[in-house]
């Protein structure tokens, strides 16, 4: 396991080496999304005002407090991916996105984009939202904000993270080997039990 201090953007060749297992931490620009914003990008064809080329995305629908014209970060917490799979590849394919922020894994369908275009996705402890909103220093930019809290974020961070490489651009996947590993262990139990 390796640990690397990325800024943002990530270019091909960065992500490329990253291996499932490394750590990363982040500085630089984040950009938030959730399944609103997603869903406005891709199935309602709206276009993001914004360059998405190298960047890392993180699932998120932050509660926020706005003072001014500007927003300012309460809890920045991540969500769960799984619900938003299918728009991994559009995101890397159609925007050049190269890092997904999020907890609980996507599925083994986007390992092929993360292999073809340069992609990973960077697991960070779900619970942790008190921790990882310390590490924004501001919210540049919002776009969508009638879908709040599942608008568009621009997010400043320094030291966002350790987060873990948990799929990489070559297939690692540790989602996998963790539910292999748990499976060859049952059935090393049950061979015990004999049943």
């Amino acid at each position: 396991m390796a640990e690397y201090r990325l800024t943002t953007p990530l270019s091909e060749a960065q992500v490329r080496g990253l291996r499932a297992g490394d750590s990363v931490t982040l500085d630089g620009i984040v950009f938030g999304v959730r399944d609103a914003t997603l869903i406005r990008m891709f199935d309602q064809g709206q276009e993001a005002s914004v360059d998405l080329s190298g960047a890392v995305c993180l699932h998120t629908a932050p509660n926020v407090k706005k003072v001014g014209e500007r927003y300012e970060p309460l809890s920045v917490g991540t969500t769960t991916s799984m619900r938003m799979d299918r728009f991994t590849g559009p995101l890397l394919e159609r925007y050049g996105v190269r890092g997904i922020i999020g907890k609980g894994g996507l599925s083994a369908e986007s390992l092929k984009p993360f292999q073809r275009l340069g992609g990973v996705y960077l697991a960070i402890t779900g619970g942790a939202a008190a921790l990882e909103t310390t590490q924004i220093e501001a919210i540049e930019g919002v776009w969508w904000e009638d879908l709040m809290p599942e608008c568009l974020w621009k997010f400043r961070v320094r030291g966002l993270g350790p987060l873990t490489v948990a799929m990489d651009a070559h297939g690692g996947n540790l989602y996998a080997e963790v539910l292999g590993e748990a499976q060859r262990r049952l059935a090393d139990i049950y061979a015990r039990l004999g049943m």
